[in-house]
């Protein structure tokens, strides 16, 4: 029997939904970031640069490129003969086989992967957030306070405490209450949905909860061991985290690593960031391109000026073409003579000549308001635009599309242009 003292269970199966168009067919841990990352490379590194060998990664929704990125684990050096990294979709039993319906239903769904670590300690992590931590220090707070439940919280200003699951300590961080999304707040110590358990603790709650619908640890499990009284600390933690749930929150993040000093540094030499990256030649920068205050991925060519931007690998930024606030995922190509302003645009997509996207007066989008706003345009994977087209802010086009499906070569602010068979 292998013994490992603490085991990850990476919760990778989100669909983020308010993130439209760029979730709808992939997984939001598998969503571009900063240039050459994708979401779940944060969490993962974190992992490996804390000593934690064996992670479970937990997949449904879209699992096909996240699968493919993470692999066997090389990258992270998580290809181990004992531990390493093992995907764990739902599987089909022979009794019922179902989803995954809560976030503590499917880890409990892999009981037997967990067990055959025998663990003291189960990290549970999120497979869609932005930071760096250290999970070994909250593992010493963990031990230090005979905890059987920590919960790492980071303190958020209080007009904000209501968003969040928000914990009640006393001085020596020991959680006498807990509310989920409460009205008026008694602390502003929020949940960040990063958790140590001893597996014993663990394991009973689950099998004690596991006819519970839509099992979750915030609703559910963490409720449950407070109520039998095992001892539950807050792991207070003051680096930089970040929820990448919205498109604005996730162009804030890209646009926050291009700061002078950014609050959130990918170049340290002791915390390395690291991912699966494909082998591309160097970028290119053409002598009348321009690039300022930007990151520009391995194996892009710059023909055109890019400012304040976040450039993916294998990108084609056309003559002429100017790029402003705008997050440009791997392999899209960008015709010249183009001009955009604040937009997002997916992995391989494809932009003919002279088109404008972020241009004219803020409108409300028409369909999804609570995701296209702040002024953004998104453009889904794989779309096409053809030449001579101008699309407005808080638009949104997805598939391949034509200049019939343009009025007038225009798409106005707050439209919605996506293609049947393109949605699904």
């Amino acid at each position: 029997m292998y013994k490992k003292e603490m085991i990850a269970m990476l919760l990778a199966g989100g669909q983020g939904s308010r993130l439209g168009v760029l979730t709808s067919k992939v997984a939001k841990p598998a969503v571009a970031f900063g240039g050459k990352y994708r979401i779940i490379d944060f969490p993962l590194s974190n992992c490996i640069n804390s000593g934690v060998d064996t992670v479970g990664v937990l997949t449904q929704y879209q699992p096909l490129r996240l699968n493919a990125h993470v692999g066997i684990g090389i990258p992270w050096d998580l290809d181990r003969n004992i531990g390493g990294v093992s995907i764990l979709p739902p599987y089909e039993k022979s009794k019922h086989s179902e989803w995954y319906t809560g976030t503590a239903n499917a880890i409990y769904q892999n009981i037997a992967y967990m067990e055959s670590y025998n663990p003291d300690y189960v990290l549970i992590l999120s497979g869609d957030h932005i930071y760096k931590m250290d999970y070994e220090v909250m593992l010493d707070f963990h031990k230090a306070n005979g905890a059987e439940v920590t919960i790492a919280a980071m303190p958020v200003p209080i007009e904000e405490a209501k968003r969040f699951g928000i914990v009640i300590t006393d001085e020596k961080k020991k959680i006498q209450d807990f509310e989920e999304k409460p009205e008026h707040p008694r602390s502003n110590l929020a949940s960040m949905g990063i958790y140590i358990f001893n597996w014993e603790t663990l394991r009973s709650a689950l099998v004690a909860l596991a006819n519970q619908p839509a099992l979750d640890f915030g609703k559910h499990v963490i409720p449950y061991c407070h109520e039998k009284g095992a001892p539950l600390y807050a792991y207070e933690f003051n680096g930089y985290w970040k929820d990448v749930g919205t498109l604005n929150s996730y162009w804030e993040a890209n646009m926050e690593l291009i700061d002078i000093i950014p609050e959130f540094n990918l170049y340290e030499e002791y915390w390395k960031i690291y991912t699966s990256s494909e082998i591309l030649p160097p970028q290119y920068i053409a002598s009348n391109g321009l690039v300022e205050r930007s990151i520009i991925g391995e194996g892009t060519t710059v023909l055109g000026k890019v400012y304040n931007s976040v450039i993916g690998c294998g990108v084609t930024i056309g003559e002429d073409t100017v790029v402003r606030d705008s997050i440009i995922m791997n392999r899209t190509e960008i015709g010249s003579g183009c001009e955009l302003v604040k937009a997002i645009i997916a992995e391989d997509v494809v932009i003919g000549n002279g088109v404008k996207l972020g241009i004219g007066e803020e409108v409300e989008n028409e369909t999804d308001p609570h995701i296209y706003n702040h002024g953004i345009v998104t453009i889904g994977e794989y779309s096409v635009i053809p030449d001579g087209v101008t699309v407005g802010k808080n638009a949104v086009v997805f598939g391949k599309t034509s200049p019939e499906d343009f009025t007038d070569g225009c798409l106005a602010s707050g439209k919605t242009l996506i293609k049947a068979g393109d949605e699904a």
